[in-house]
């Protein structure tokens, strides 16, 4: 049998969230110099990391779930999409991809509490296209540690455009030292 998360889900569940309310503290009102700020290239900007946990909530958490529960490995989840928030919802404001985040996530939670997940549940296994087999639990614990990658890509996205501003205290700010991490 497959060794459970060392993380609970009610764990799990209460940072989950509080992520909405942590994105709409920070962005709700900031000028597009803030939110439109990228690190350069294909990078996300902090308007883009909104529609890609909105694009998240759409496909990925609790339909790929869904698919565990329902079908195991025999159905492998659809390949994920993470540029999926570029088309389509562009002509959103930050606002409304602030809000539809919020919504989405709370009928998603609300669905995961609602299925009562026993620990045989977080068990049972899933057909991921690159990585091979995974579980239930594995899925709903990368989807927090996802929104803290997320988190901290927003902070690092941010600081780096003012990263030649702050003078010699660059040397303090660890954030602006961090490179990406793959998101």
């Amino acid at each position: 049998m497959p060794e459970l998360p060392a993380v609970a889900l009610d764990d799990v569940i209460v940072l989950l969230e509080r992520t909405p309310a942590t994105l709409d503290a920070l962005l709700r009102g900031l000028p597009s110099a803030w939110t439109g700020a990228r690190e350069g290239g294909e990078t996300f900007s902090p308007f883009d990391i909104v529609g890609h946990l909105v694009h998240g909530e759409q496909t990925d958490w609790i339909p790929r779930a869904r698919i565990i529960r329902e079908h195991g490995v025999s159905k492998p989840f659809e390949r994920y999409d993470r540029f999926a928030q570029q088309r389509g919802v562009a002509r959103q404001s930050l606002d409304e991809r602030l809000d539809e985040f919020a919504r989405w996530r709370a009928a998603n939670l609300e669905t995961l509490r609602g299925w009562a997940l026993s620990p045989a549940d977080l068990a049972l296994r899933g057909q991921h296209p690159e990585l091979g087999e995974v579980t239930l639990g594995q899925l709903l614990v990368t989807w927090a540690a996802h929104d803290l990658t997320h988190l901290h890509q927003l902070a690092r996205v941010m600081a780096h455009r003012v990263r030649n501003d702050v003078g010699p205290w660059q040397r303090y700010l660890g954030v602006l030292h961090c490179a990406g991490h793959g998101e």
